[in-house]
């Protein structure tokens, strides 16, 4: 193994110190020193890699955090001012929002720290140090151990290595593998929980353009969401509290509104949660031609659902922003990411990369022996996991993420029932009784029973239809049978009489929970089919779904060894895996398609010429309007307009967002949220003529502030550079 280990780290080190596209890849801020910064200063950036990431200074990473556990942040000024999208935040806001205090669809701007809103559950991570535990991960692994045993003992090991590193420190850990199990670091991280709501533009700037536009460009969206970090006296993480202060962070990025030219450099620094940039043809396959087809069939009907019904009703359209946002989100993506796959052939590009690996294999009997299976085996690996990953995948569609609303629910109450059952009577049970009540109000403040109802009947039909009846649970085929395929009618019966459609009914009855209470849900249809859907998933899915995926994490480790021992001139940066990366590139335009080049920003011209008070994702505020009219733009220009985004060939994928955008000085001039349409799929397939992550223009952010919310206090926190 330590053979094994050492030539992986030549073959690392020789493919690093090789010349090459820095457009593409991901790469770990602890090695920038190493491998990236003479690129990154000879396309122009005048900061050295101590400066991006040090344990001995304060430097950029200090002002970076993971949002809520799956978007990005940075810090803007020294009292602890947070920035990130606003999509990012459009959850939270959406939660503190009500038809009176409608914050989604009005904005909200604390005027004072004491008008900032507690955010309960949203958390921020700050990066302390990373540090290569390769050695320390893999000490006891053999070659020939069986898996079982690698991961027994990869797990002591991890666990060891974590707990070690942490003690007395308040600190949490995490160990996570790169190169596919190559390579593993520690990361050691601080978490803060009082984290408070400072602004959000109206979603008439902060999601313009609403779901036509995402994934689009030009884009002229104002995603953007301001919040604060509190902390102890001591400056430490702390419960929510008045005494709380904000939060002194080690850093915090000046601002630029010195503006973007094509050509300029562009640094992102964030955290991408996942790519499969080395995944063989038969993964590609398995999610362009199965997976994703059937997924954006039944996300298609649930978004055209919540769509019709937000549309007649604001307290509905408040009720279902979020959930329909999401959902939309990676409807759409999925859509962008087949035709980009298509357009690559990549799944042909990838055919012909394995069969020049399988030559070079078998033309040396010790590779053969070696490396010969991992093709042939990852063919039939693929051929059962497309089964078992549809009907998970599929099943959570239908019925947990946001489709039959009411079974989705019902099965919170399951592990309730089962705890009684065990346990009753008990201080466990009054504290499980009291999380179960909360978890109710907080989804019943987001539910519509009618809604529900249309959502049911279409996800239960196409549940039916798009999966073969040897993978549907038992309850559903006994109501499928039962109601003759009329769910519509069926739902009208059931939902006026189950406990999971009406608040008061359901808290009534956890309240009152007895061993009657058993009998009674058990009788109860869509708890029997949110247990049923479980059970069956458990009993006939995730095990061998788990086993099939473990098998695969072992041929990757192999896999990702080949492709590197094969193309030793090839860069090879590792997938995303949500740990702190940086991208960096250029500004630039692109060829979208014959004829039509985009350039690389947007205007507040172009927001008025999409101006469509109509459509609500296209009607621009009443005093967005009269600004331009009087072209009252501050100090927030250029050439005479104001700019609201732009792109960049930054490699970035989900989790980028918020991420900051910096500028060859090191200042922020962005806040990183989405990718154009045509390079969506280069989580699997970089394509430098049109991959391109999209910007918000900070200097918009600040027009917004400044000149629309009237809360320019805020930017005499900041450290602006004209």
């Amino acid at each position: 193994m330590k053979n094994v280990l050492f030539i992986i780290v030549l073959v690392l080190t020789a493919l690093f110190a090789k010349a090459a596209l820095p457009d593409e890849g991901m790469w770990i801020p602890m090695l920038i020193e190493k491998y990236n910064i003479k690129l990154m200063q000879e396309k122009g950036f005048k900061l050295t890699a101590e400066d991006i990431y040090s344990v001995n200074k304060a430097c950029m990473k200090d002002a970076v955090v993971q949002f809520g556990g799956g978007c990005t942040g940075e810090l803007i000024s020294a009292d602890g001012l947070l920035i990130t999208n606003h999509h990012c935040g459009y959850g939270r806001i959406q939660a503190l929002s009500t038809l009176e205090n409608d914050y989604l669809t009005n904005g909200f701007w604390a005027m004072s720290h004491e008008e900032e809103l507690r955010c309960p559950g949203l958390f921020v991570t700050f990066l302390k140090r990373m540090e290569d535990v390769t050695d320390k991960v893999l000490k006891g692994v053999t070659d020939n151990m069986d898996e079982i045993k690698r991961q027994q003992t990869i797990e002591s090991n991890t666990e060891e290595i974590g707990k070690n590193a942490i003690e007395g420190t308040g600190f949490t850990s995490s160990i996570r593998p790169f190169y596919m199990g190559n390579q593993y670091f520690l990361l050691i991280y601080e978490t803060f929980t009082d984290i408070r709501l400072v602004g959000a533009p109206p979603s008439a700037i902060g999601k313009f353009g609403g779901e036509t536009d995402n994934w689009v460009w030009p884009r002229h969206t104002g995603d953007f969401s301001l919040f604060r970090i509190y902390a102890n006296k001591e400056n430490k993480p702390a419960q929510f509290s008045k005494d709380n202060q904000p939060y002194r962070p080690l850093y915090y990025f000046p601002i630029s509104l010195k503006g973007v030219n094509e050509g300029d450099f562009t640094m992102v620094f964030g955290y991408p949660g996942s790519t499969s940039e080395y995944a063989p043809s038969y993964y590609i396959d398995m999610v362009k031609n199965y997976i994703n087809p059937k997924r954006i069939d039944i996300n298609t009907r649930k978004i055209e659902i919540m769509e019709s019904a937000m549309n007649s009703d604001p307290l509905i359209r408040l009720q279902y922003s979020a959930k329909k946002s999401g959902i939309a989100n990676g409807w759409k993506k999925w859509i962008g990411e087949n035709q980009g796959l298509e357009r690559m052939n990549t799944i042909g590009k990838k055919q012909e990369y394995e069969k020049k690996l399988t030559e070079w294999v078998n033309a040396d009997e010790t590779r053969k022996t070696k490396y010969g299976n991992i093709l042939p085996r990852y063919k039939e690996l693929y051929s059962e996991l497309k089964d078992y990953s549809l009907v998970s995948s599929y099943t959570g569609d239908a019925f947990f993420s946001s489709g039959a609303e009411a079974v989705g629910f019902a099965r919170y109450i399951v592990a309730f029932a089962g705890l009684y059952e065990s346990d009753p009577g008990t201080e466990k049970m009054d504290i499980a009784r009291n999380e179960l009540i909360n978890t109710a109000k907080g989804f019943f403040k987001n539910y519509n029973a009618e809604t529900d109802k249309k959502l049911f009947e279409a996800v239960m039909t196409l549940y039916g239809e798009n999966l073969d009846l040897k993978w549907q649970a038992p309850e559903y085929i006994k109501i499928k049978n039962a109601c003759k395929g009329d769910f519509r009618s069926y739902a009208g019966k059931i939902y006026e009489k189950t406990i999971f459609t009406d608040e008061g009914k359901f808290i009534a009855f956890v309240n009152s929970f007895s061993k009657g209470s058993l009998a009674k849900i058990q009788k109860d249809p869509f708890y029997r089919l949110a247990k049923s859907t479980g059970d069956f998933l458990t009993a006939n899915v995730r095990g061998e779904l788990d086993r099939i995926s473990s098998e695969i994490q072992r041929l990757n480790k192999d896999y990702m060894t080949l492709q590197m021992e094969f193309d030793k001139e090839r860069v090879y940066y590792p997938d995303a895996n949500s740990t702190l990366r940086i991208a960096y590139g250029t500004v630039q335009g692109y060829l979208s398609t014959d004829a039509i080049w985009f350039k690389h920003y947007s205007t507040l011209k172009g927001i008025m010429e999409k101006d469509n008070p109509e459509i609500y994702d296209y009607n621009v505020p009443d005093k967005l309007k009269q600004l331009y009219k009087n072209r009252d733009y501050g100090r927030y220009t250029q050439d005479g307009e104001v700019p609201v985004c732009f792109i960049a060939n930054n490699h970035t994928t989900g989790g980028n967002s918020g991420s900051p955008v910096i500028n060859a000085d090191g200042h922020l001039i962005g806040i990183n949220f989405d990718r154009a349409w045509e390079g969506v799929a280069s989580d699997m397939a970089f394509n430098p003529d049109q991959s391109r992550n999209i910007s918000l223009d900070i200097r918009y952010a600040l027009f917004i502030i400044d000149k629309y919310a009237d809360a320019g206090y805020l930017l005499k926190e900041m450290t602006i550079i004209e």
